[in-house]
């Protein structure tokens, strides 16, 4: 039964993390889909070859990927009671370990300290941080934090409900991929296209739901939902963090540099004022009450199902 499977996965992830001293031993499960994307990439990422066979052997690449994440929780799934199934969908989830880091951007701007601060985001984003001022810290805090509630809690959750463990490891395999290769460099759009498209399908659900659960904290994020979600370049990313733009009334989104590269974004949201470490605040306050819904959300399903 993957319903009490999922509220016993985020309690112990809720509660823990994962933890330091077992990362240290053991690393982290994505750490094998990782090496499984390293060899696949040095492998076949040949740019000697066509786009059209790099594609094939992305294609490719995502298949083994649902393999492992997918068929190592499926032979998971039958050997274990829910319980026991609890455990291994733990590490797929990060309600506990984003809102650290989100924290340790806010304390650190507390502190005004600045070094420690674009240290601290540069954790979390792809962004250029070093010339970042506290608003642009700031902002770029709210904003991972509202794609990663897409990404790291309510994707997984929603897989652990649709398909059990089978369901939230391939979703996680496919996820590291599109982080590592699902890019649009010229290095990576051939090889990665496969696994960026996919990881947008399995998105497509998950992101809205986040998207609403975050409108239902508070006022102005319906609006601002409806009206910018598609400002972002990604079909998906833009829903939660268009809604906790209204919610927060701030503009997000807008220029970023990457590798040095000013890239002019259209913004999300309204509002007169800069970020501040206050709003990081909020927006894990938001964060919070969101995580408390999927809980709820979990819960009712394993008392109806």
């Amino acid at each position: 039964m993957a319903e009490p499977t999922a509220l016993l996965a985020l309690a112990l992830d809720a509660a823990m993390g994962w933890p330091l001293a077992v990362y240290r031993r053991i690393g982290h499960p994505v750490g094998l889909f990782a090496w499984v994307i390293d060899r696949a990439e040095a492998a076949w990422n040949d740019h000697a070859r066509a786009d059209a066979w790099r594609r094939v052997a992305g294609v490719g690449t995502v298949l083994i990927l649902l393999g492992v994440g997918g068929g190592g929780g499926w032979l998971l799934q039958r050997l274990l009671g829910w319980p026991l199934a609890a455990l291994f969908a733990w590490p797929g989830l990060a309600q506990r370990s984003l809102y650290s880091h989100v924290r340790a951007v806010a304390q650190a701007l507390e502190r005004r300290d600045m070094p420690g601060a674009r240290k601290a985001v540069g954790m979390i984003v792809g962004r250029d941080t070093a010339a970042l001022d506290e608003a642009g810290v700031s902002r770029a805090a709210i904003e991972s934090l509202a794609e990663s509630f897409c990404d790291g809690v309510v994707a997984p959750l929603f897989w652990l409900l649709v398909l059990g463990l089978p369901g939230i490891w391939a979703y996680k395999a496919i996820n590291t991929a599109d982080s590592m290769i699902g890019h649009r460099e010229e290095r990576w759009r051939a090889f990665g296209w496969a696994a960026a498209r996919t990881d947008d399908v399995m998105n497509f659900v998950p992101a809205r739901l986040a998207g609403l659960l975050v409108c239902l904290i508070g006022p102005g994020g319906w609006r601002i939902l409806w009206r910018d979600a598609s400002n972002h370049a990604s079909p998906n990313a833009g829903w939660p963090e268009a809604a906790m733009a209204g919610v927060l009334g701030l503009r997000l989104a807008g220029p970023l540099a990457y590798d040095g590269v000013v890239s002019q974004k259209p913004w999300i949201g309204e509002g007169a004022r800069a970020a501040e470490p206050g709003d990081i605040r909020r927006a894990l306050n938001v964060f919070l009450r969101a995580c408390l819904g999927l809980w709820i959300i979990a819960g009712g399903a394993a008392w109806v199902l």
